[in-house]
């Protein structure tokens, strides 16, 4: 009963990152399938799925298609009502609900001129009357969700599809240095330290482009999510034989404080490579032969 679920570009792709959120973060077991959105061959790749027009698109185990974020969030909270997709208090359901639809269909300014980018931050970006109307919309929006649910970390309480859809807005205000409140920036905070999302980034980075599709007339600073651990392409031997993830036998390497690891290729490498911290399985590894 696994679900296919085909996305763009991890570090560019906004809806990719709502569609993964949905599954990854409660737990329903799926394949990724990345589709050409900036390679040019986004059309050829969406042919089998139409009408389909843009990622991401879910395949059902039963052979179904879905391809709109709000109706894959649907779809699996209908399919999967225990996992918590939703708030389970109606009222809050209902106002996670209205939420979601909010960000579906508004915030055109803020899609339109800061574009997602998991890659850097820009510094002093030109913030326009419509891009403050949006924020301050938005600040509107989630100082409701936490008065509703007691100023938790999450909007709702627990991590719901609401979160999920916010998720790259939190990467937006982050990348661009947005101006918000305390309370609304440490809601940003606790998405780029969300495990799932800094797993997500780090995959996304293991790709480069030249040229960068969306460069911007401001200086380029380093991404604000958490301090990561500093790591380098090496060369074998390891300390490890197998892969962390996979348990195959290793073949690409990295070094961190002068210890060196293996992985069963290159992508398992690079991901680790970008963010150590973000992955149990080798957190695990790296602890348990430091001891």
């Amino acid at each position: 009963m696994t679900y296919d679920l085909y996305i763009g570009d991890r570090t560019f792709s906004s809806w990719s990152l709502r569609g993964w959120l949905m599954l990854k973060s409660f737990g329903i077991p799926f394949k990724s399938h990345i589709l050409g959105l900036y390679s040019g061959t986004l059309e050829a790749d969406l042919a089998p799925f139409a009408p389909a027009r843009q990622v991401p698109v879910l395949k059902t185990p039963k052979g179904h298609m879905i391809f709109d974020t709000l109706a894959i969030a649907e779809t699996l909270a209908q399919a999967h009502p225990k996992a918590g997709l939703w708030p389970e208090d109606p009222a809050r359901r209902g106002a996670a609900r209205s939420l979601v639809a909010q960000m579906h269909s508004g915030f055109s300014a803020l899609r339109t001129h800061c574009p997602m980018n998991l890659q850097n931050a820009w510094e002093e970006f030109e913030v326009s009357k419509n891009l403050y109307a949006d924020l301050a919309y938005l600040e509107t929006l989630w100082n409701y969700a936490f008065k509703m649910s007691g100023d938790q970390d999450w909007l709702f309480g627990a991590y719901s599809l609401a979160d999920v859809f916010f998720a790259p807005v939190a990467a937006r205000i982050a990348c661009y240095k947005l101006p918000v409140s305390q309370q609304a920036q440490q809601y940003v905070d606790k998405h780029l330290a969300h495990q799932d999302f800094r797993q997500w980034r780090a995959m996304g980075l293991t790709k480069h482009y030249d040229p960068f599709p969306y460069n911007m007339p401001c200086a380029s600073v380093p991404w604000p999510g958490p301090r990561t651990i500093a790591a380098a392409v090496a060369q074998g031997p390891s300390e490890n034989e197998t892969c962390p993830y996979s348990g195959d036998a290793v073949t690409d390497f990295l070094r961190i404080d002068g210890r060196v690891f293996g992985f069963c290729n290159p992508f398992c490498r690079d991901k680790t490579l970008v963010d150590p911290a973000a992955w149990p399985e080798f957190m695990a590894l790296y602890s348990t032969a430091k001891a």
